[in-house]
């Protein structure tokens, strides 16, 4: 104790002299602009960073765990294929020219180095950028299902809005009966979200499964989302439907971030039409 009293007699001034210094620049970045948007970027940079190196690390002892999984998604992409193969009666150099034609969406693979879930407003980082084609209001999905939407874009990183932020809100459908609604996260459990705006003559049974409903730019169509666990029936109007993600938001591995080829394209003509 007398070694710390004799430190700060002995530092006095220049602690005196930090403290100060601290505060002059608390006060210059939270009043002009400049500095503040340069403190930011920043500190965003240096944090990616951070977060790339300690994902380099987490992931060398989960490997097992992203080879079964890239496993299990290898098979049913093959599966699929397979089928395409058996119902398509063009020659393979015109179904491929034909796919390339009618291709709405491309898909780019990438690793999440940073993932919240604990929070009421949650994101993750992305190790690719604006140099890999990344932008903003992107899909982000995985084998299991949706995981977020893309709302920040550097050019090495990008920040994903998680399905699990009380600020996001996607449309989503009921497989088994078409109707469809507006999927949230009540900011609770971090494993179910909850569909609202389905219409009461909707015939909801517990296990259905929910998907996307592709009527955004930003999904496609029947993207997996979860199982129907618990039907709320006090609501006035319609059912609060709560949704078991497939996904376990705690343990992502690989993810896919999708592109709508046609996004601007629909926007326009919608404005157009809202003119």
């Amino acid at each position: 104790m007398q070694q710390l009293i004799y430190f700060f007699r002995k530092f006095k001034y220049f602690l005196f002299f930090l403290l100060l210094q601290c505060i002059a620049l608390i006060l210059i970045f939270n009043n002009l602009n400049f500095h503040k948007s340069k403190y930011v970027t920043s500190a965003n940079a240096v944090s990616s960073s951070l977060y790339h190196q300690a994902f380099n690390i987490s992931e060398y002892f989960s490997l097992k765990n992203v080879n079964n999984e890239l496993l299990l998604e290898n098979t049913y992409l093959r599966n699929r294929l397979r089928q395409k193969q058996k119902t398509t009666t063009l020659s393979d150099s015109t179904f491929v020219d034909t796919l390339k034609y009618f291709q709405k969406y491309t898909f780019s693979s990438a690793k999440i180095i940073n993932n919240n879930f604990t929070k009421a407003f949650n994101f993750l980082t992305l190790n690719k950028g604006r140099n890999d084609s990344l932008d903003k209001e992107m899909a982000v999905v995985n084998g299991k299902g949706i995981i977020g939407i893309t709302e920040t874009v550097s050019p090495n990183y990008t920040r994903v809005q998680s399905v699990l932020n009380k600020n996001s809100k996607l449309n989503a459908r009921l497989r088994n009966s078409r109707y469809f609604g507006s999927l949230k996260w009540d900011g609770r459990d971090y494993k179910i979200l909850q569909l609202t705006d389905i219409p009461r003559q909707a015939l909801v049974k517990i296990g259905d499964t929910v998907e996307t409903d592709g009527k955004s730019t930003i999904f496609p169509e029947g993207i997996l989302i979860g199982k129907v666990v618990g039907i709320n029936n006090d609501a006035a109007v319609d059912n609060v439907i709560d949704v078991k993600l497939f996904n376990d938001m705690s343990n992502i591995g690989p993810v896919y971030v999708i592109k709508n080829l046609h996004k601007y394209e629909i926007k326009q003509i919608e404005n157009i039409a809202n003119e």
